[in-house]
């Protein structure tokens, strides 16, 4: 590692200043992408504020359709919560199948959120729910958060706090996983609200997408078959050593078909 100052602050405000005044500060929530990038020389943050210390970003709170969840929620706290696996039991379960038990007692909902890592799973999730990202300074609705890989819409000195998922009348995850991370290679987060259906996918692209053909079959016949000779197109998707392009788009309209299978039970 390079040599970096080192910032516990009690407090929002004192975070969000030590973040904005450093050389190029990082925020350190569970640390589970940041700091083995940083053993490796990747990364060399000037900063680095540690959000451990600041209080009120823990904790889950399920009000009038909604389920809240603090950003430093740890992975383990959601997938073992009785309140989540009630109300949105396809968020416990993803939670349950990121990384390792390593991983899911460290890592944190809105680390990983921030991150915008493509092979991540919540990412699907926020988008799938049509959740809201709340920050120190606003909210921001899922469809505006993901700009890209590794970019988001969060401002310089700007902390996510919390993330509200609306809870669906059912919703699925699933996903092709990267047998030695856990990672999604691709993963399929299926949502129904009413007669509103949101199709979100991981791992294919360089940042999750929903996929809106998926969604209009889905809408008037929320089966597996509605969507099974829909296909997505593969110029844009991801092809590395682990999945080639052109089975990234087989494994969308499968891990999709699976999920509408689960949700619809």
């Amino acid at each position: 590692m390079y040599e970096f100052n080192y910032h516990r602050p009690k407090s929002l405000d004192e975070a969000a200043s030590a973040a904005k005044e450093a050389e190029d500060g990082k925020i350190l929530a569970g640390g589970m992408t940041l700091i083995p990038s940083m053993k490796l020389r990747l990364a060399a943050p000037s900063d680095l504020v540690d959000l451990a210390d600041v209080e009120g970003l823990k904790g889950i709170t399920v009000g009038s359709g909604t389920v809240t969840i603090g950003a430093m929620t740890r992975h383990h706290d959601v997938q073992s919560s009785a309140d989540v696996q009630k109300a949105i039991p396809a968020l416990a379960q993803l939670a349950g199948g990121i990384g390792d038990p390593s991983v899911r007692h460290r890592g944190t909902m809105g680390g990983s959120v921030a991150n915008s890592d493509p092979a991540a799973d919540y990412p699907a999730a926020v988008l799938g729910l049509d959740a809201t990202v709340k920050t120190n300074s606003r909210e921001i609705a899922a469809d505006d958060f993901f700009l890209g890989l590794f970019e988001t819409a969060l401002e310089e000195g700007e902390i996510i706090t919390a993330i509200e998922f609306k809870i669906p009348d059912a919703a699925a995850y699933m996903k092709f996983a990267q047998p030695a991370s856990g990672f999604a290679m691709v993963g399929a987060f299926v949502a129904k609200f009413g007669g509103d259906v949101r199709v979100a996918i991981t791992g294919a692209k360089d940042c999750v997408f929903r996929v809106t053909e998926m969604e209009d079959a889905l809408k008037s016949n929320f089966s597996a078959d509605a969507i099974a000779d829909i296909m997505i197109g593969e110029d844009d998707l991801l092809s590395d050593i682990h999945c080639a392009a052109d089975y990234r788009a087989h494994l969308v309209t499968v891990m999709a078909k699976r999920a509408v299978a689960q949700a619809a039970g």
